[in-house]
């Protein structure tokens, strides 16, 4: 299975969605030296995803860290497309749409109708099932979790998830793309928000607890944190980053999957999500962002 990725310079990536994520996994294909075809329902999704990718690349070239040569080929590699048809050809394809488990399901059905039978399948899950999305493929073994973390460019960690029914040389083909594109993959079982988010969105929730209980601003939540924790961002900044509606759905998850009141999220969190304060992504969330 998967005799043609042995040799991960022939790698040919999809991508579903171009969004946060998707745009973000791309940059890194593409920098990576890997061509990619970026999938979203329309022609302003995928403008939108470009724009914001191509403005990313700028950044790390103001920064030094790449050419302009580096950034221009990373563009030329990127192909964007509307129809699921354009999957032929490609041998990995990650799916990475909003965290829905029906509308995930019904995209995995898509790409494995679209795809040879021995391309590999991932998805950009950050808490859903992994063995759950699988049993939507008829070949469930060539299915994996990739979970990149945001901003893609920067978060160096990949976690790469083994469902029940993952086999063997999928998990190490996924372990050779992560490395392939730079990243840092840590092997994980399968279950609810994997390894990072079990401890960090709890941890995260109980902040905004703290918040909803008038023990102290966000700002002072924050310095908290990082002063008296040594972390980098506060958790409520984090959660701004993140996005409250994405928080929210992890929780959700937790709270449904585990069946444990711990994950309860917190009623200022579901507030604010309805209020549609979800963080940097709408301009407003525990924090103002220009």
């Amino acid at each position: 299975m998967n005799d043609h990725l042995k040799n991960t310079s022939d790698l040919r990536i999809a991508i579903i969605g171009a969004g946060t994520m998707g745009n973000g996994i791309a940059q890194v294909c593409a920098l990576a030296g890997l061509p990619v075809t970026l999938v979203d329902i329309s022609d302003t999704a995928l403008e939108r995803g470009l724009a914001t990718l191509s403005s990313n690349l700028e950044r790390q070239l103001n920064k030094g860290l790449i050419s302009e040569a580096d950034k221009q080929a990373a563009l030329s590699r990127i192909h964007p497309q509307t129809s699921y048809g354009a999957l032929a050809g490609s041998n990995l394809v990650i799916e990475a749409a909003t965290e829905n488990l029906d509308l995930k399901r019904q995209i995995l059905a898509l790409i494995e109708e679209g795809t040879e039978p021995d391309a590999l399948i991932a998805s950009n899950t950050s808490s859903l099932s992994i063995s759950q999305l699988a049993s939507a493929l008829g070949n469930p073994e060539r299915f994996i979790g990739l979970h990149f973390f945001n901003p893609v460019p920067l978060m160096t960690l990949v976690e790469v998830i083994r469902g029940l029914q993952t086999s063997e040389a999928t998990h190490a083909r996924a372990l050779e793309f992560a490395e392939h594109v730079g990243k840092t993959a840590i092997s994980v079982r399968n279950s609810p928000g994997f390894v990072v988010n079990r401890i960090l969105c709890p941890m995260i929730n109980e902040a905004i607890f703290v918040l909803q209980e008038g023990l102290a601003s966000a700002q002072d939540i924050d310095t908290g944190m990082q002063l008296g924790c040594n972390h980098p961002i506060g958790p409520l900044a984090l959660a701004d980053l993140i996005g409250l509606d994405t928080l929210l759905a992890i929780l959700e998850t937790f709270y449904r999957d585990f069946g444990d009141p711990k994950y309860r999220p917190a009623s200022l969190l579901k507030e604010m999500v309805a209020a549609g304060y979800l963080g940097r992504k709408s301009g407003c969330g525990f924090h103002v962002h220009a």
